[in-house]
């Protein structure tokens, strides 16, 4: 049987860094995907170290061949790919546990040929987070070339590796990388690309590390006569492109923008240090290896509460959220009654000033309304919360969220289990709401 996704990862010379990529691809919580380990003829142990892979997890697959470049080595593992959806990595990078997942859901969820999804760039021990549409919705062709338009050159637009293609686009029209180009070959391919889809959507969630600047023209020793002759060769192309999308009437508007491309591509297309950089490791939930092996009730509340955490993430990036924010929003439609501030803080795990910030953010958002008012009564404040109707939508991925955490714990069940711990989890429920009365 055919699996959901094809990942791709080009190998050369790549010791020091594959079991890295690799073993970040190997623990996705998406788990239907074939791995194509695709060695460019490397002189190191790279070989071996996919080899051995391959022999541990019979979802991975090493194809050996003569070096012949990285979009020779691609064009081969799209030929031997078999998923509905083509992924791709570099051997020196790596992707958050969720990545698959995330973009597999977004694409059937929004029936789109092409999911692009924001990205961490990392240098040294910092990493900063890289996005460009902030669209919440599916992008027509002509939408999401607009949007390309005004960042020409931008890797988040050029490369492969924060994208998920559908492959039958690939197949159908014969898409390949050209090998005689040694620069932005990936940029060509997505121009191809996007001009046979139709339907895009923008993951605003991060879920790919960038290590290194590649591709560099000043790294291949090219002459200057190639390096023009390429580069006006890519701005035809990209004009021709438009052309073809926008109506003439369209395309005279946005000339101006399209010839922008010209300009920034007299760089070499790296991806610079971001700001906002933050330690890396801390751009994520980090989970400690000795809590997820160690024994007894804190250790098992510990497991729980990471894991949770991990989902709701993905759906607090996704929505601009901090996950203690996603948290208060989550906890906020779920609490039968309205707890005092001290009592609210409790429940989510906050400082009492990190509330009223959260509290604050949400309703600046329109997503809560948060106020302290005065009973008449006896002239008490009282803490008074309401959930309004715009959160509707993010409430809902929260709650996707809270279904892919508990599919995770219950993975491997059976009907008859599932029935069992079901009751069995609402007696030990009430039991505890018992002894805490």
């Amino acid at each position: 049987m055919a699996p959901t996704v094809s990942i791709i990862v080009p190998v050369y010379n790549a010791e020091r860094s594959i079991a890295r990529c690799v073993d970040s691809i190997l623990s996705q919580q998406f788990t239907d995907f074939e791995l194509l380990l695709v060695d460019d003829g490397s002189r190191d142990g790279s070989g071996a170290i996919c080899d051995g892979y391959a022999a541990a997890d019979s979802r991975v697959r090493v194809i050996h061949k003569e070096n012949t470049g990285v979009s020779d080595t691609r064009n081969l593992g799209i030929a031997q790919a078999r998923g509905t959806y083509l992924q791709f990595l570099d051997s020196d990078d790596w992707i958050t546990p969720d990545a698959t997942k995330l973009l597999v859901q977004t694409a059937e969820a929004h029936s789109c040929d092409l999911v692009i999804s924001d990205f961490y760039r990392v240098v040294g021990e910092r990493v900063s987070r890289k996005g460009d549409i902030d669209e919440d919705r599916t992008l027509t062709r002509e939408e999401y070339a607009a949007h390309m338009m005004e960042q020409p050159a931008d890797f988040y637009y050029g490369v492969l590796w924060n994208k998920l293609y559908r492959r039958d686009i690939v197949a159908d029209h014969g898409l390949r990388m050209d090998p005689d180009i040694s620069w932005c070959e990936d940029f060509l391919f997505n121009l191809e690309y996007i001009r046979h889809a139709e339907r895009f959507y923008a993951l605003q969630v991060p879920i790919y590390y960038y290590v290194k600047t590649k591709g560099s023209l000043a790294s291949q020793s090219l002459s200057i006569t190639k390096t023009i002759r390429m580069k006006l060769m890519l701005f035809e192309y990209y004009n021709q492109f438009y052309k073809s999308v926008f109506d003439e009437e369209e395309y005279e508007k946005c000339r101006l923008k399209v010839y922008r491309f010209l300009l920034d591509a007299a760089s070499d297309g790296a991806v610079p240090p971001l700001p906002g950089s933050k330690k890396l490791g801390d751009e994520r939930v980090s989970v400690s290896r000795s809590a997820i092996t160690g024994e007894g009730v804190l250790a098992d509340a510990f497991r729980e509460r990471k894991l949770l955490e991990q989902h709701l993430e993905s759906a607090a990036l996704r929505n601009g959220m901090t996950l203690q924010e996603a948290r208060l929003l989550l906890a906020l439609s779920e609490l039968t009654a309205v707890p005092s501030r001290k009592d609210l803080a409790d429940f989510v795990y906050l400082s009492r000033s990190a509330l009223s910030m959260s509290l604050q953010r949400l309703a600046g958002r329109g997503w809560i309304s948060a106020e302290d008012i005065r009973d008449g009564a006896d002239g008490k404040r009282r803490f008074q919360v309401e959930v309004l109707p715009a959160a509707r939508p993010v409430l809902e991925d929260l709650r996707e969220a809270q279904r892919n955490y508990t599919q995770a714990r219950l993975n491997g069940f059976s009907q008859d289990e599932l029935e069992a711990y079901t009751r069995l989890m609402d007696k030990a429920r009430e039991n505890t709401r018992r002894a805490l009365q």
